[in-house]
């Protein structure tokens, strides 16, 4: 239970949902809270029993969803949306609770979680196919051709501990959308707030089995390979997604995995404000966003000045309790991640890296850290932090460096800040990546836009209008 502060009195217990009904676990995990360490829930650890129920109700409720009509579905949703908004205090301080985000960011999360709802709403009703013009040819002239989508089926979706909640809504939102059913799975890490969003999105009513939840990531490979799901949608580490793909056979997937959030900053670009986006666009969640700023290249002739001002700006970041509303960045997931973190930097550091500030561990939290003199081979730079650290480095001809991130194996998103047409237009063009943001970082994301990467960092697109038609499929007919 959570007290008036948000703070938990006592453990809450997770129930599973299962074909309509919430099902008491038979073995139980401990969710801590990563700053004070506290039980916050005790999450199931789903059985084998568990999951083949889960998916049998998916696999029966399909057809009940394929037939629902899009205008029932939009109302399901913009009713789920509705509770989403009235519990997002309590869904908020849960995840705080659970991953140590602030507070904050935590209650912007599920506003935002319930905004993505109603955007899926939207689109339920926008489903469509297309004419094909038939006399193009001359075996076709004379007939009449569509191409129509349906629902693909059974969903699969898992979700990761970093934004469980918006995440949570941007696998269910579409699957409803579309006339799917799904079985969601969440982090084992961040079990409490997707299980309450959970209890506010069913609440608005949906035939049994639509939704079913499992835990524990035992489950996982059966979940994804199991051949009643049709369609599986999964965020998380490149490792994993890499994994998933190798096991599903002929199985359409959507992979949102990771990056190393490049940014560039020329010399003809508002230096205050970007030395302000990206020294908070680093930090800000711990660092724990798959597009968090991590790389920033910056023209050499504004080098030193750039430099000073984000340090400036990651001083006044305010660290600590992330139940306070004042506090700005909280911490890691738990213990092990920060000193994952740590050691990346000391690492760095010993191989001739300069740690400009930050860096220091208390428990899961770590302060934000700033490096310099990095070379493209340290593992700061080549592979994904997800923690509160970034690297400068000075430049002096760009279009070298837009070669070698479109030759790398990461394509998330990355950031460009100039003020020349030009540029931007040739960053876009030439940065092979899942999205060019002009004029804001690599961490700029909005929940209707298409977002995914390239290469290592992910097959298809997130976005309600795009993960939709991923989870549809196309069915061509001809009338002769």
């Amino acid at each position: 239970m959570l007290d008036a502060q948000g703070r938990a009195t006592q453990a809450v217990s997770i129930k599973a949902f299962i074909n309509g009904q919430w099902r008491e676990p038979d073995e139980v995990s401990e969710v801590r809270d990563p700053y004070r360490g506290d039980v916050v829930a005790l999450a199931p650890v789903s059985t084998a029993r568990d999951l083949d129920d889960a998916l049998d109700a998916a696999y029966r409720a399909k057809g009940a969803m394929a037939a629902m009509p899009g205008y029932e579905r939009a109302a399901f949703l913009r009713r789920a949306a509705d509770n989403v908004t009235a519990r997002a205090d309590e869904i908020a301080r849960a995840m705080s609770l659970e991953t140590g985000k602030a507070l904050r960011d935590s209650i912007f999360e599920t506003q935002r979680s319930a905004d993505t709802l109603r955007l899926c709403a939207e689109e339920a009703v926008r489903i469509q196919g297309e004419h094909i013009p038939m006399d193009a040819s001359a075996i076709g002239a004379g007939k009449i051709a569509m191409v129509m989508r349906f629902p693909a089926g059974v969903i699969a979706a898992i979700t990761p501990f970093n934004a469980p909640v918006n995440l949570a809504a941007h696998k269910l939102g579409p699957a409803i959308a579309a006339g799917n059913s799904i079985v969601l799975k969440s982090s084992p890490k961040a079990p409490l707030c997707v299980h309450l969003f959970v209890e506010a999105f069913v609440a608005a009513g949906l035939p049994a089995g639509a939704v079913n939840t499992v835990y524990g990531d035992g489950i996982a490979p059966q979940l994804v390979s199991d051949p009643r799901v049709d369609f599986v949608s999964f965020t998380g580490s490149t490792r994993v997604g890499k994994i998933i793909r190798g096991t599903i056979g002929m199985k359409r997937v959507a992979l949102e995995l990771g990056g190393v959030g490049p940014t560039f900053v020329h010399s003809d670009a508002d230096l205050p404000a970007a030395a302000k986006a990206c020294a908070r666009n680093a930090m800000l969640l711990a660092g724990q966003s798959c597009i968090s700023v991590q790389n920033v290249f910056v023209h050499k002739p504004v080098y030193e000045t750039f430099v000073a001002a984000v340090q400036d700006e990651v001083g006044l970041l305010a660290l600590g309790d992330p139940m306070d509303m004042q506090t700005e960045v909280g911490t890691l997931i738990d213990e092990q991640a920060a000193v994952r973190v740590e050691g990346m930097i000391g690492r760095a550091v010993e191989a001739g890296a300069t740690l400009l500030r930050g860096g220091s561990r208390r428990g899961a939290q770590l302060d934000p850290a700033i490096l310099t003199n990095v070379r493209s081979d340290m593992s700061v730079m080549c592979d994904e932090i997800f923690g509160p650290a970034m690297s400068l480095q000075p430049y002096e001809d760009i279009e070298p460096l837009f070669k070698s991130i479109s030759d790398s194996p990461f394509g998330l998103q990355c950031g460009i800040f100039t003020n020349s047409l030009a540029l931007a237009l040739s960053a876009i063009k030439g940065v092979r990546t899942g999205g060019v943001i002009v004029n804001g970082t690599s961490r700029w994301r909005s929940d209707q836009m298409p977002y995914g990467g390239v290469k290592d960092s992910g097959v298809g697109r997130e976005g309600p209008k795009y993960s939709i038609k991923d989870m549809t499929e196309e069915r061509f007919f001809v009338l002769n």
